[in-house]
């Protein structure tokens, strides 16, 4: 049963001045979902076109296709496929306008946010068998193992591309409200940082290629575990649901809203990663929010 309680909030943004991009950061930050009704970027028709026939026709996918701007990398793909080519342009674009809506709308994250990956996700999330650590309908915050942050918050920009289905989510409470409850109930500890992690700290100062795993990472990874593992937290949480229609856009910071996707197809989506200094409201930052709870820096 829904019990939205504190849980996330949908805040429909219908306009932009300079003067407003502050203000939606700060709504961002702490806890709110931004939602477009339409794509406030270029995003071509032909490309959406393509996307869905290119899922329609049986064509070589896998369960999400990837871009890597850095690297201009695409992946999910068939190298032999046909329509790879085109798909890395149609990725790429997106990419690059999505980006380029962020650095203006979100004008105080400017020159300091750090673009990642992209996506296309073209399979139905209702009923999909995984592993329970990679359901996606169940409440979760984002953290990733192989790219940590060190601090830096996910911000995630969705768009749902189906033509006539809305993508539905379930949102909980903003991390400020929730984590420290846990941590005070001494429901989830900050765990030791593990020998690989520390490991990986080592190499990283060496110049080798392993990703050095800050405490705060650590905590993040173990704290999406715990969140999927724990039937409670997932049943009394409060939540509501949340319905994206199609053709509309969305972002939100994804470590910092417990979200599950309950059903939809077609979605395209954009993360970025923007540092702790970047930030208008850093107190609120699961960073810091945990560091004034448990009395520990959580970045070296």
């Amino acid at each position: 049963m829904e019990s939205p309680g504190t849980a996330a909030a949908l805040v429909e943004v219908t306009g932009y001045t300079p003067e407003q991009s502050r203000g939606y950061c700060q709504q961002l930050e702490r806890g709110q979902v931004l939602f477009f009704r339409s794509v406030p970027f270029d995003f071509p028709p032909d490309d959406r076109q393509f996307l869905l026939s290119q899922k329609q026709t049986g064509s070589r996918f896998h369960k999400n296709i990837s871009y890597r701007p850095a690297a201009d990398l695409l992946k999910g793909v068939d190298a032999a496929s046909e329509d790879r080519e085109r798909m890395h342009r149609v990725m790429r674009g997106f990419s690059r306008a999505v980006t380029g809506f962020v650095a203006n709308f979100l004008a105080p994250y400017s020159g300091q946010i750090k673009l990642d990956f992209a996506s296309f996700r073209p399979l139905q999330e209702q009923g999909r068998d995984l592993p329970l650590h990679k359901r996606n309908d169940l409440l979760h915050v984002d953290a990733f193992p192989t790219r940590p942050t060190h601090g830096g918050r996910i911000l995630r920009v969705f768009v749902n591309i189906n033509p006539s289905v809305s993508r539905v989510w379930n949102v909980g409470e903003p991390f400020h409200v929730f984590a420290p409850r846990l941590v005070q109930d001494r429901k989830v500890t900050v765990p030791h940082r593990s020998a690989a992690a520390a490991l990986a700290g080592v190499a990283a100062r060496l110049g080798l290629p392993l990703h050095a795993r800050s405490r705060y990472d650590e905590f993040m990874l173990y704290l999406h575990d715990w969140l999927k593992e724990n039937g409670e937290f997932q049943k009394d949480s409060p939540k509501r649901e949340v319905s994206f229609p199609p053709g509309c856009c969305w972002m939100v910071f994804t470590d910092g809203v417990p979200h599950a996707a309950m059903s939809g197809q077609f979605a395209l989506e954009q993360t970025f990663i923007v540092p702790t200094q970047a930030l208008v409201s850093s107190e609120v930052a699961p960073v810091r929010v945990l560091e004034r709870v448990i009395g520990k820096p959580m970045v070296n």
